[in-house]
Formats: C-alpha cells, structure tokens, sequence
C-alpha cells in the first residue's frame, strides 16, 4: 500500500534522506550553521512524496524549528535525522527504510498538540520523536494517549510522570536535579537563588529542590520566575545582588538564557561572586550566550561532548562531518539520538511497529549510547542513565567534576526520598 503525504518548502540536512518530508509553513535550518557545509535536499511546495508501506515506515519528528526555543531544538531534529541516516544505511527497521515527517511546534503549545494530531492521524506515522519543553510535551500527551500513538521525549524534566504511550529518554529527576543539588550542597554553598522560565518544569523542579533544601537545613533567599522568552533581567540581578546567594540554581529555558547570563556578565557579577548550576544550558546553548560569559558556572547532565568513551568518539565525528565542524553535540542532542535507536531496537524486537508490542518489547533493551550504557526501564519507560556535572570551560565546552560512576535508576516519582512524598502525592496524573 502507498500512501501521500503533503509537504511544505523546507531545506533540511542529510546524507542520503532524499525522502525527507517537512511540513509546517516554510521552516528552514535555524541553526548557526553555514548551509554550505551540510549537504541539503529541498522538498519544494506543494509536492507530494509517495511513502510505500511495503518497503518504508513514516516516523514524525516534531520540534520547535522557529520562535524562543529554535535555538535549543534543531538540533534535536538534526540529532534523530542522523540517527535514521544510520539505521537506514544499516538496512532499516524490519528490512524497511525510515522516511521522517518533519514539524514545526513552533515554540507554540497548542501548535505541539496541533502538529502532533496531524502526525498520528493524517500522516500514520508510528512514533514520534519530539518536545523539549515540559509544557509541548504535555500539550501532545493526550494527543498519544487518545489515538494511542508513541512518543519519544528526548529532554530531561521535573518527573512525577509516567505515560503508557511516552518514553522518556531524558534524565528523571534523580538523575540530574537531585545529584545537582547534592553536590552543590557539598562544594559550592546552602543558600541558593532559584531562577526559572514561568511553565511547569522550573515550578515543579523548584519544589523538588525546596523540599531537598529544608531536608538539608539550607536556606532559600529568593525565587524568581520570568514568563518564556523574557529577555530583561536588571530586575532580577538587583534581588540577586540585594540577596547574595551563594548559588543560583537556574531552570530558565530557550534564549532567556542569553539575555540573563549576558546581563548577569554585564552587572560585574562573575562565576568568581555566585555560582550558576543549569540544567537546561548544554554545548548548543553555550555557542549562543558565549564561553567568555559562562566560563566557571555549571550545568548537571548525562552526557557531554567531552564524554571520554569510543562510541561518543565516533558520534561526535558523524555529527561534524554532516552539520559541520563547527557544529557541538549536547545532552538533548545525545537523548535525541538515542530515541531513535532505542525505539528501532524494540521494533525489531517485537516483530512489528505497533505500539503496544513495541512497548512491551521495549523493556529491558539496552544500547551503548555516546554517553555510555543506558536501558530501558519496563516499569516506566524511562531509561538508566549514567549523571555528569561540568563546568564550563573557556572554550565553551563541560569539565567533569563529578559523575554518578554507574547508570542510576530512574525513579520520576522520586519514590526513594523520603522528603519528596508530599512532591509526589500533590501531582495530579
């Protein structure tokens, strides 16, 4: 069977994805990159590519390609886009080839629940790579649920979630906001700042850190919240200044990060008077705020750029010699391209792509990532991950100070600590 599928002018980044198809109003690669450096196929307006189900599977990838969070989210396209050149030059999933149908979320919710629909019902894709806010990824979840569709969240968030139809390749709660917190309690002081974009993940993250704060005896001086996209931080560096933390545990998101971290440098305060631990600031970010503003802050992730195994190595080189040498890897950027692996894995485990085999399949898979060994969690289907805190260097990538040694558990629910039981219980699912 043959099915068509619409597309909408795009220029898009490849190696042999000829097939490639985009759809929403005229997105191009916002990336930094020169365009010259990648090879690019154009899909003109209006065309229509033929996708033969006998020898093809339609996958979505749905991403914010325009607006505040473009900066941080194409690269996540462009993560999964390698990852589907691999396997396909592998020989596919079950002996097919993977055609991606790409959309723009557009840094917009309810154009995340919008694209989302159109993937799983007009398009019939099979699963969907996509989201990197917690507020996207909870405008689509209804979506998958309703039409029992897959999705593959690839960013790390605030936990106290577990859907049937979402895999969460991203860090759990206890595998980047409490080991942060930790070891900044241990090195770097108990007065903390908290500063976060105003939606779901810098609130519900900032009553995890509270709660670990009083189990701690630590002392919280202030927490601020500024709406997405805000860009005028004077405000907040006054209370920072008026409330001399020791540590400003920063849950800001998209290009909010430039606009306060340039301030911040602007203001005389540098990593020597506070520091900043992100957990939203990878390699990508530090290329559009700039290593000589956030050199000597932090950020706590699973996996960086210079992540010292064979398989990153390899990685690493792949993703320069498609987007450019230019171009960095990141923590998102690797869970990205785990997605794809982990979920071709379990396709071929289970025989078939639909969704409920390929769910049950899915437990217990494991995959020697860049970052190094991760497995699917059955119970709920996020996966182990190994955690790393860095500091950013002058030439604007991560030091290691610290990692958990083996792949930790995901608990999202935060189940293990005690102190978070109120946490937990308060979220409604």
């Amino acid at each position: 069977m043959k099915k068509l599928i619409s597309n909408w002018k795009m220029s898009v980044v490849g190696m042999s994805l000829l097939a490639l198809v985009a759809c929403g109003g005229g997105v191009t690669d916002s990336t930094s990159g020169s365009t010259e450096d990648s090879n690019q196929v154009e899909v003109e307006s209006g065309e229509e590519v033929e996708v033969d189900e006998s020898e093809q599977i339609a996958v979505g990838i749905l991403h914010s390609l325009s607006g505040t969070m473009a900066m941080s989210e194409t690269s996540l396209r462009d993560a999964e886009l390698l990852a589907i050149e691999e396997i396909n030059a592998a020989g596919g999933v079950l002996g097919k080839e993977l055609v991606p149908i790409i959309e723009d979320g557009a840094s917009d919710w309810p154009t995340f629940t919008e694209r989302a629909t159109k993937l799983l019902q007009q398009d019939q894709v099979d699963v969907v790579f996509g989201g990197w806010t917690s507020a996207s990824r909870k405008a689509m979840l209804p979506v998958f649920e309703e039409n029992n569709g897959l999705l593959f969240y690839p960013v790390q968030y605030e936990g106290m979630e577990a859907s049937p139809n979402i895999f969460y390749t991203g860090a759990a709660p206890n595998q980047q906001i409490v080991p942060a917190v930790d070891w900044l309690l241990e090195n770097k002081g108990t007065e903390f700042f908290l500063l976060g974009s105003d939606y779901v993940f810098p609130r519900l993250a900032n009553a995890i850190i509270k709660a670990q704060l009083e189990e701690n005896g630590a002392t919280l001086v202030d927490e601020q919240y500024t709406p997405m996209g805000h860009t005028d931080y004077n405000t907040v560096i006054s209370r920072i200044r008026d409330s001399k933390p020791q540590v400003i545990f920063n849950t800001l998101n998209g290009d909010s990060n430039v606009a306060f971290f340039k301030q911040l440098s602007d203001a005389g305060i540098t990593s020597d008077d506070v520091t900043v631990l992100s957990v939203s600031v990878a390699e990508e970010e530090i290329r559009g705020i700039g290593a000589d503003v956030l050199e000597g802050h932090y950020a706590s992730w699973n996996y960086y750029q210079t992540t010292e195994t064979p398989e990153n190595e390899t990685f690493v080189a792949k993703y320069k010699e498609v987007y450019g040498e230019e171009r960095v890897t990141g923590d998102p950027i690797e869970a990205a391209y785990l997605a794809v692996h982990l979920w071709a894995l379990a396709v071929e485990a289970a025989g078939t792509t639909e969704v409920d085999a390929v769910k049950a399949a899915a437990a217990g898979i494991e995959f020697e990532g860049p970052g190094g060994p991760v497995k699917v969690d059955g119970d709920n289907q996020h996966i182990y991950k190994t955690v790393r805190i860095g500091e950013v260097t002058a030439e604007g990538q991560f030091n290691e100070v610290w990692d958990s040694g083996d792949p930790v558990k995901p608990d999202p629910f935060l189940e293990g600590y005690e102190w978070a039981s109120g946490i937990s219980s308060s979220v409604a699912q």
